[in-house]
């Protein structure tokens, strides 16, 4: 599941019931996008500040707000949505309206004029690109290198229970993540994947950017993108709990918990890198002993997981809400 669902569910968030879960195991960094529509594109917007110029301009003439989309508010979708309105100075809770609709929902509401962008995940932003729909605006490892994306999650009760079952579990994960993660597989991947019963969608559509060639719709062509989407290298699949932190320093940043979270506990609690390593040591795989690191994002911000407050509060653009 989206990265940021187990902690919605383990903490209840958005009034739905707590429901704690565990995160043993990564699935993917990389390989989401932004897409803009093609109004937007012969508009000339290209960057957030851009955009903000034009929503500004809009607002002022009386015009509704621009809306755009993502696939579940605590998710990854959502985050590197607002991250990247933020950078520019628009306030995601104020100054647009941000919708959820469904993955595979995207494109065909983009058509219809229901929302004006969106974060999703492949294929749906090459997919736009293919219907003449939209364009890719940016990826999201042009926002944060290595970010990750979709997790094996499980619910704490099921985990506690059936322990060597989560373990016979993730070794079985990590067999198809080394498979997949071989670039001359990926042909037989986007295969696989292309099948109604999963994605239906064209093969073609999905190989591009499995093999990190990019075309982003904007004129400019095809370009190879050395951070594609990755699922073994790189260290995916370890749970770091910064990555926790931060997911967590961004519910607080925008408001979608009251003060200050107790950081710590509420990742010790959802993150189990101990799980993973377990697995790890049984499979002979060498994996980091730390389980914090900083990070740095495209316009210069950069994460120290020691301080998450301050890190929230630091941002231009916030709705922190006070307990």
């Amino acid at each position: 599941m989206l990265y940021g669902i187990p902690y919605a569910s383990t903490m209840g968030l958005f009034g739905a019931p707590v429901k704690p879960m565990i995160i043993p195991w990564v699935l993917n960094y990389n390989g989401q996008g932004i897409t803009l529509s093609t109004e937007l594109k012969d508009k000339g917007i290209r960057t957030p500040a851009a955009l903000k110029t034009l929503i500004d301009e809009e607002k002022a003439a009386g015009k509704p707000p621009r809306a755009f989309a993502m696939t579940f508010p605590p998710g990854t979708h959502a985050m590197w949505m607002r991250y990247w309105l933020g950078s520019g100075g628009i306030n995601p809770d104020k100054d647009v309206s941000l919708i959820t609709i469904p993955p595979p929902q995207m494109v065909a509401n983009m058509k219809v004029g229901k929302m004006d962008g969106f974060c999703v995940g492949e294929p749906w932003n090459a997919r736009a690109i293919a219907d003449k729909t939209g364009f890719t605006v940016t990826t999201t490892q042009a926002l944060w290198t290595n970010h990750p994306e979709k997790v094996c999650a499980f619910t704490a009760e099921f985990a506690e229970k059936n322990p060597n079952t989560v373990k016979a579990v993730l070794k079985a994960l990590h067999e198809s993540s080394v498979f997949i993660d071989k670039i001359e597989n990926r042909a037989e991947v986007a295969e696989v994947v292309s099948r109604p019963s999963y994605i239906n969608c064209p093969k073609e559509i999905i190989l591009g950017r499995l093999l990190g060639k990019y075309d982003h719709g904007d004129g400019q062509g095809e370009h190879e993108d050395k951070d594609y989407m990755r699922f073994y290298e790189r260290g995916v699949n370890l749970p770091w709990k910064s990555h926790g932190v931060w997911w967590l320093s961004q519910f607080r940043r925008w408001g979608m918990v009251k003060g200050a979270p107790d950081y710590k506990q509420i990742v010790d609690r959802v993150h189990r890198p101990d799980i993973y390593r377990a697995v790890a040591k049984d499979m002979g795989i060498t994996v980091p002993a730390e389980d914090f690191k900083n990070e740095t994002f495209f316009d210069g911000g950069s994460f120290d997981p020691t301080k998450p407050e301050e890190y929230a509060a630091a941002f231009a653009v916030k709705n922190l809400a006070e307990a």
